[in-house]
This record gives C-alpha cells, sequence and structure tokens, in this order.
C-alpha cells in the first residue's frame, strides 16, 4: 500500500509505502496548542517506508528538551509529521490523502480534554495514555 499526503497549501508531499499503525487521538493541553485543534489525530509510521516527495525545504521543525517534535509548512502552518530525534515516526492524520485504512483506535489524555469539548460515543478513553491503565470507558 502507497499512502500519501500533504499541507494545506500543497507545496510539502510525502509518501509512505506502508501502513499506518497505533493511530490516536490525543486531548492533552499541550497537542490542543500543537494542532490547534480539540485533539490531535495521529498515527505512527516505519521511518524507513516514510519519504518526502516534494518541498522538503519548506519544512520547520519544533523540537522539545527530549529530542522529540513536529515538523510544520513554512508556508501555510500544517502540521505534518512527529520526529524522534530528527527521524520521522509518525504522520498527523488531517493531511493524509484518501483513505489510508486506518481509524483511530483510541482517545488519550481525555482526563485534561477542554471543558468545550464533547467526546464522541467511543469505548477506547484513556485518562492519560492506554499504558497507564487508567481506562475510562
Amino acid at each position: 500500500m502507497t499512502i500519501h499526503g500533504e499541507c494545506f497549501c500543497g507545496k510539502i508531499q510525502y509518501e509512505i509505502s506502508g501502513q499506518l499503525r497505533d493511530a490516536r487521538s490525543c486531548h492533552c493541553s499541550r497537542c490542543r496548542k500543537a494542532f490547534s485543534s480539540q485533539a490531535s489525530a495521529y498515527a505512527l509510521v516505519e521511518p524507513d517506508e516514510f519519504k518526502w516527495l516534494d518541498g522538503e525545504s519548506l519544512l520547520t521543525d519544533y523540537v522539545n528538551q527530549y529530542g522529540f517534535g513536529l515538523q510544520f509548512c513554512k508556508n501555510c502552518g500544517s502540521t505534518l509529521t512527529g520526529i524522534y530525534q530528527g527521524v520521522v515516526n509518525g504522520v498527523t492524520l488531517g493531511c493524509v490523502d484518501g483513505d489510508p485504512k486506518i481509524e483511530i483506535g483510541r482517545h488519550i489524555y481525555v482526563g485534561s480534554k477542554a471543558n468545550w469539548e464533547v467526546m464522541p460515543d467511543v469505548s477506547n478513553q484513556y485518562a492519560e495514555d492506554r499504558l497507564s491503565g487508567d481506562k475510562l470507558r
């Protein structure tokens, strides 16, 4: 399977020669700010299956003190990928073109969701991450 994605302005494009995995929606305050939304929609990718097709020079990075970060389009501001120590390890689902044949498997950090957000009626909700074992539904 080949998956394509691009930023809002279309100047940055990528290709994934494989499957996405572990799709999740994070509702923490940090993701709300990073994605300018009520939550993130994100899936992991094998780094060796990801490649930039066009516009890589338009990328800008934000990396935290632990080496985790996000890559954005300098032109339109779209958040495209997650990185760890400079290597792409995930993509934002909003920038994926077409049907990537994956569904969000869990909603994490719903314990810190925005008060104005109404959660969908889904069973896999965790106050923190699934590794904490603190499942809400």
